[in-house]
């Protein structure tokens, strides 16, 4: 991961805006922004899209009406400082427009890459939970593990599960679904 936070501005100007990424560059990478600062990761693998598409299926499978289960690239905004693309989200049918998320999504997922651990598991972790986001779920592909925070009655994440390999994890939110880790690998367990 890249992040690009020793960023030149032009005199008078401020932190980049949900604007600004309207003339990044179409060229694989993802690009970011939480409270200003640009984030810049690069192109996933073959195991992290695998684990990505499998996922998105049971979700969506699993997926009552009210909701809708989409994948990366597909923005969640917050203010016009915030732009986050999980690799895989869930929200409420009825707050999604054509082009983004402009409400915390119900369901947050990320898939580790060593470019992004870090950062998903801490800073990405922590805007989410300052949105609201009910349910944040990281899934270590090399295992495969399944680790999911929820918030509390505070408004903090608790880690409530993990699941790694042939575990079985049963969700009930942000609705109920069944996960097992290393069935997310598909042909590639």
């Amino acid at each position: 991961m890249t992040v690009m936070a020793d960023i030149e501005h032009p005199a008078d100007s401020g932190p980049l805006t949900v604007q600004d990424l309207e003339g990044m560059p179409d060229d694989g990478r993802r690009y970011e922004l939480i409270d200003g600062v640009l984030i810049v990761s690069p192109a996933p693998g073959r195991r992290h899209q695998k684990i990505v598409m499998m996922l998105a299926r049971v979700l969506e499978d699993a997926c009552p009406a009210e909701y809708d289960v989409l994948v990366a690239p597909f923005a969640v905004h917050s203010g016009d400082k915030i732009e986050l693309q999980p690799d895989v989200l869930a929200g409420l049918d009825e707050d999604f427009t054509d082009k983004d998320l402009p409400a915390a999504p119900v369901l947050a997922v990320e898939v580790l890459s060593p470019s992004t651990a870090l950062y998903d598991l801490n800073l990405k972790k922590a805007v989410y939970e300052r949105l609201g986001t009910g349910s944040y779920w990281v899934i270590d592909p090399e295992e495969p593990a399944l680790t999911v925070f929820e918030l509390d009655e505070e408004g903090h994440y608790c880690q409530v599960a993990k699941a790694a390999g042939d575990e079985v994890f049963e969700a009930e939110r942000p609705f109920p679904v069944r996960i097992v880790p290393r069935e997310l690998l598909g042909r590639l367990g």
